[in-house]
């Protein structure tokens, strides 16, 4: 399409087919022609937050639209990736991107090692939320598959991320030493029935991939509910949420952990002090407060403006706060009289006349 961020392909042909492999987040596509001195091509796509790949008429093409690959039947249909908010790209050729380590879903005995054999690495000073979206040791773990994980496991999401695993490693080499001769069949058994993790990092993302319908498809309100009745964390009502250092929220239930963001509020308490405003604002307002405006209480708009931020963006956060604060409440009402004489004899103390 003309809006499109991608490189144009250089692939015609008359018939050809297309496969698919994936790794972590990407995936790549081969177009192979079915004339046999033909040669291949591959792209490799990245979806971004909305990205995704739509079969359609292709005189009905949905909007954003970015790439499309043609049939030859009569009429003819569109193969689509669709990305409406553009996040998504993809390139030529057929190398997965280089620093990303081995998929969550179909490299798990080498995603886990890993993970265990690096725990030196810096990426793990951080809290386990932070940590788990790093694609170099979590590649194909997103937004969402985080927050479901560690609400699984009851781990406070900003834990250090060392502290969690090297937990994992300690137990695995337990259990080594307990059982020497587990069989295959029972390792998995024991996977299933006290999953670690890591061995959620496999097992939540292949209920969404195993599940019947196609629970991301926005544009069916079917299929949409279904995937919002598997989540139990992401988004759900009740569930407290705060911004990561890196400006994404995350999900979760109970105490954040020891490394939370200083000075931010979950949106859950937000939403109970927006459903009680009494008890936001005090009944006299303190002639402090008149002074200094940033002190005065926050309207339940600007709440949801700084909900919504991309960061905590400490200077741009106060100044809003100062050109958006609530005005103050007026003092208790006073007799005129008492009013004007004040006004009097405060302009006499400065050498002015009274109003005539």
């Amino acid at each position: 399409s003309a809006v499109g961020r991608g490189p144009e392909v250089p692939f015609s042909s008359e018939a050809y087919r297309i496969s698919a492999a994936s790794r972590g987040k990407e995936l790549r596509l081969t177009l192979a022609p079915l004339a046999p001195a033909a040669a291949p091509l591959d792209l490799v796509f990245r979806f971004g937050m909305s990205g995704s790949f739509r079969l359609c008429p292709a005189a009905q093409l949905p909007r954003h639209a970015h790439l499309r690959f043609l049939t030859g039947e009569s009429p003819p249909r569109a193969l689509c990736f669709v990305d409406a908010r553009r996040f998504g790209s993809w390139r030529l050729g057929d190398a997965w991107q280089p620093g990303r380590g081995p998929c969550v879903l179909s490299e798990y005995q080498a995603f886990r090692e890993n993970v265990l054999r690096n725990l030196d690495d810096k990426a793990f000073d951080k809290p386990i939320c932070e940590a788990l979206l790093n694609q170099k040791f979590f590649n194909g773990i997103g937004n969402y598959l985080r927050a479901e994980i560690l609400y699984r496991l009851k781990i406070p999401p900003f834990e250090k991320a060392r502290t969690v695993l090297e937990a994992l490693k300690d137990q695995e080499q337990a259990r080594r030493k307990k059982n020497p001769s587990l069989t295959l069949s029972k390792k998995l058994r024991l996977m299933r029935d006290n999953p670690d993790l890591l061995e959620l990092c496999h097992t939540v993302p292949m209920e969404v991939v195993a599940a019947e319908k196609k629970l991301l498809e926005p544009d069916h309100s079917d299929n949409y509910a279904a995937f919002k009745n598997w989540l139990q964390c992401y988004l759900v009502p009740g569930m407290s949420s705060l911004r990561d250092r890196n400006g994404r929220t995350i999900w979760f239930q109970g105490e954040p952990g020891p490394m939370a963001p200083k000075g931010q509020t979950s949106r859950k308490k937000r939403a109970r002090l927006k459903a009680e405003p009494e008890a936001q604002t005090p009944k006299v307002t303190t002639r402090a407060s008149k002074r200094r405006p940033r002190a005065a209480a926050k309207p339940p708009k600007l709440a949801e403006e700084e909900e919504v931020a991309d960061g905590p963006r400490k200077g741009r956060a106060r100044r809003r706060r100062k050109a958006t604060a609530a005005p103050a409440l007026p003092e208790p009402e006073a007799p005129v009289k008492a009013k004007r004489s004040r006004r009097t004899s405060a302009r006499r103390g400065r050498g002015e006349a009274g109003s005539p």
